[in-house]
């Protein structure tokens, strides 16, 4: 007899005593497999839901919020915007510190602009002068010398065109005599007159001795205010187109300087009006 058995037709299993063995049902293997992949999967999907729910805070601004794309993007595409990395505000990005009031308009207020700007505009103060009568004649009919306060023996002198004080005793006395008329550009105040006709006017600030040449620009340069000084019979002579500015000596030189009001400056201003010296 032979050792192995012939099996049976499959169609006929239960012949000669042979069954098939369903102690395991085909495919389990796979099933357990399959089994414990999803039951991975869920456990993998519950722990990132919960490590998502604990996660940090969503940054203020909204920096990682989906924005919709521009309309030259396909539709229904979201682009996520990137946050800055130096963390700074975007150009035009108001930052939330106020900003400085600004001074409302001239026209806001009511006023025209060129009024605004003559209140805004301070006037200069004018400037201290002397003030009260002057000598109304001269002190000899001879002719006008005058005579420095603060240096009682020099006088008024043409010398080369310009004016300088000097000792009554140099040079020729008709240099230092001179003749007071009515001012040439203005009847209250004084013009001065040399022996040969020319005027004292100031050219650059400096008084010289100038011809007449009938302009307007001579007789106005050639015109000074008298000012009564507190010494008795001094006087300071402003200049009628520069007011403010009076005749002093500088250096022994005569020149027109703005008023400081120093004791200085008030001595160098200060003169008196004698009998002529020629």
């Amino acid at each position: 007899m032979s050792a192995q058995k012939s099996r049976p037709p499959l169609d006929r299993p239960w012949e000669s005593g042979w069954a098939p063995d369903t102690t395991r049902s085909p495919g389990t293997r796979r099933l357990w497999l399959a089994g414990a992949l999803a039951l991975a999967t869920v456990t993998a999907c519950v722990t990132a839901v919960a490590l998502t729910g604990n996660g940090p805070a969503e940054p203020a601004g909204g920096a990682d919020r989906p924005a919709a794309l521009g309309g030259s993007a396909p539709g229904g595409l979201i682009s996520f915007a990137t946050p800055s990395q130096s963390g700074s505000p975007s150009p035009g990005a108001s930052t939330g510190s106020p900003s400085a009031p600004s001074a409302p308009s001239p026209s806001a207020r009511g006023a025209s602009p060129s009024a605004e700007a003559g209140r805004r505009t301070p006037t200069p103060p004018a400037s201290p002068r002397p003030s009260g009568p002057a000598p109304s004649k001269d002190p000899a009919a001879g002719g006008t010398s005058l005579v420095s306060v603060n240096h009682p023996d020099r006088y008024w002198r043409v010398r080369d065109g310009s004016v300088r004080l000097e000792p009554a005793g140099r040079g020729s006395r008709e240099d230092a005599t001179f003749r007071r008329v009515a001012g040439l550009a203005d009847s209250s105040c004084w013009s001065f007159a040399t022996a040969d006709g020319r005027y004292l006017r100031h050219r650059d600030f400096v008084l010289v001795a100038s011809a007449d040449d009938g302009s307007s620009l001579l007789r106005q340069d050639a015109t000074f205010c008298p000012r009564a000084r507190h010494r008795s019979g001094a006087v300071a002579l402003e200049s009628l187109n520069y007011p403010g500015r009076f005749l002093r000596h500088r250096d022994f030189q005569l020149r027109l300087d703005p008023y400081d009001g120093s004791r200085q400056y008030r001595a160098d201003a200060s003169f008196r009006l004698v009998a002529g010296l020629g």
